[in-house]
């Protein structure tokens, strides 16, 4: 058996290396007294046995597999430790630092801010928007197509036509259910898209990919990528703003407005659904006026002094800014928040003189006051997933529609009359749309639809979109997109497009690997339904 040979390391190990990982730069081979020896007999014979071999499996076998990985490991510190590790071209060399200074866009926007009224559940597109004359025809007949069920133990194939009747509305003729006389009267100021689709049924996976970019948990939420990207109007209030349901989270709760990898500053803030909405946010009577501008100014040196001994620690960013922020937020959130000095003609708008639309109409009223005053962002959530009608849909479906319709046709009609509808982006959907077969439940009044990912409706209105349109189609039965469909990544892409940004050159670097909302998926931005485009 020959002697060790030592690969050599041609800088200065430091003493506090642990010997751990010094030993495998150390390479252990059999060295024999005629080098020919070596250069006839194949490398992998000499470091390794043969397959299958009855050999022990010894330190120089360990070594032998190991030792170029683990040591690999080894060098990398070490050159970190001496500052000698290089930085790839495209990751900045500075520690970045956070903040929601407003920002430029890379061109002119169309859109400054965006409400998005998301509708948990899984809303009916085929007893909503998306007439299906063929499906009605042939209602209790077999579906000939395949269909992947989330329930097979109530599955169907059955045809189920829509119960409510569709007629043309407005002046572009759009077809709209009877369950949504409000909208009707603004479809000529929206887009309707017919094609969405995630291709997937379930309503976690369809959440995140329409509120994230990707099917999968951990990644900002949209709120998070357009505060990242274009910072905020106002600096008394947050830039993206959460309106809860005072019947609970929606489903996957506080995921739906997470930063995800992103520092904590580009969270979204939750306004309470009751009052105080804003908890702690006066101080007491005794710390008032100027002892408490005192008290702030000597608390906001001392931070920032901390924070110059600890650059980029995010986390102590976010604290800091948070605590500034709502400093500021006394007078400023109280007055957004504060629906008196509205007129009792735009309460009655929003259905406020109504117990069925009272609660969703006063966080769609605030929504319009606080992008009034400048919010980036801001995104309504129902409790649970209520548009989940799995059965009883003739009742629930319905109910649902009293509890939103009004509302959510209001804020359109009250921006359009206050000039914020052309800067300001209204968005109404949730994740997935329901089958167009019947979910057994027994009795027939107790019907309902099964999930399908695979074709939905949502619909857009303002900031560049155009109106009095409707865009794409499902199949003849509503199950599938087939004309012009629409991924959740090109929703983004044209989103991005319409506040002045290029979603394949907004960037977030997390450890060190280059993070786009669309993350590299084929997608585009769909002009078509632009104005101006």
């Amino acid at each position: 058996m020959g002697k060790a040979v030592g690969l050599p390391i041609n800088f200065a190990v430091k003493r506090s290396v642990p010997d751990v990982l010094l030993r495998p730069l150390i390479l252990e081979f059999p060295m024999r007294q005629d080098p020919s020896m070596i250069r006839r007999r194949p490398m992998s014979r000499i470091l390794e046995p043969p397959f299958g071999a009855d050999v022990p499996f010894s330190r120089r076998r360990f070594l032998s597999r190991n030792a170029m990985g683990v040591g690999s490991v080894a060098l990398a510190w070490l050159l970190r430790e001496e500052r000698l590790l290089g930085t790839p071209a495209n990751i900045p060399r500075k520690t970045p630092s956070f903040d929601l200074k407003q920002k430029n866009p890379v061109r002119a926007p169309r859109a400054k801010a965006m409400i998005s009224l998301f509708m948990h559940g899984g809303p009916s597109h085929i007893d909503l928007f998306d007439p299906k004359p063929e499906l009605t025809r042939r209602s209790g007949e077999d579906y000939a197509g395949e269909v992947t069920f989330s329930f097979v133990d109530r599955a169907s194939k059955k045809l189920f036509g829509s119960p409510w009747q569709f007629r043309k509305c407005g002046e572009s003729g759009i077809e709209v259910s009877e369950l949504l006389p409000h909208f009707a009267r603004i479809v000529d100021d929206v887009t309707v898209i017919r094609s969405m689709h995630t291709d997937i049924n379930g309503h976690e996976p369809s959440i995140w990919a329409m509120n994230t970019g990707r099917a999968q948990p951990g990644r900002p939420a949209l709120g998070s990528w357009l505060t990242y990207g274009l910072g905020a109007e106002s600096q008394s209030l947050p830039a993206y703003v959460v309106l809860t349901d005072p019947g609970g989270h929606p489903v996957d709760g506080v995921r739906n407005w997470s930063n995800g990898f992103m520092p904590p500053l580009f969270q979204g803030t939750v306004v309470r659904s009751a009052e105080p909405r804003i908890l702690n946010l006066d101080p007491p009577a005794h710390l008032k006026g100027a002892v408490q501008e005192q008290n702030l100014a000597f608390l906001a040196r001392l931070n920032r002094e901390h924070l110059e001994r600890h650059p980029g620690e995010a986390d102590l960013e976010a604290r800091i800014a948070s605590y500034e922020l709502a400093a500021r937020m006394q007078t400023a959130a109280k007055d957004a928040l504060d629906l008196s000095g509205e007129s009792e003609a735009t309460k009655r708008l929003y259905g406020l003189d109504d117990p069925v639309t009272r609660e969703y109409g006063t966080r769609c009223l605030i929504a319009r006051r606080l992008v009034e005053r400048g919010v980036r962002f801001v995104q309504l959530f129902v409790n649970g997933q209520i548009w989940d009608n799995h059965e009883s849909i003739k009742t629930n479906l319905a109910n649902c529609c009293r509890k939103t319709d009004q509302p959510s046709a209001a804020l359109v009609t009250d921006l359009k009359a206050r000039g914020l509808l052309d800067t300001t982006i209204v968005h109404w959907g949730g994740e997935i749309g329901r089958l167009p077969v019947t979910e057994n439940h027994g009795a027939a009044e107790k019907a309902g639809r099964d999930h399908n990912g695979q074709g939905f409706t949502s619909w857009v209105a303002g900031g560049g979109f155009r109106g009095g349109m409707t865009y794409g189609a499902t199949d003849e039965f509503g199950h599938k997109a087939v004309v012009d469909p629409v991924s959740p990544n090109d929703y983004h892409a044209t989103l991005m497009h319409l506040f002045g940004l290029d979603h394949s050159a907004l960037v977030y670097f997390q450890n060190g690997r280059e993070q786009r909302i669309t993350d590299g998926q084929p997608c585009r931005v769909v002009k078509e339904i632009l104005r101006d485009a």
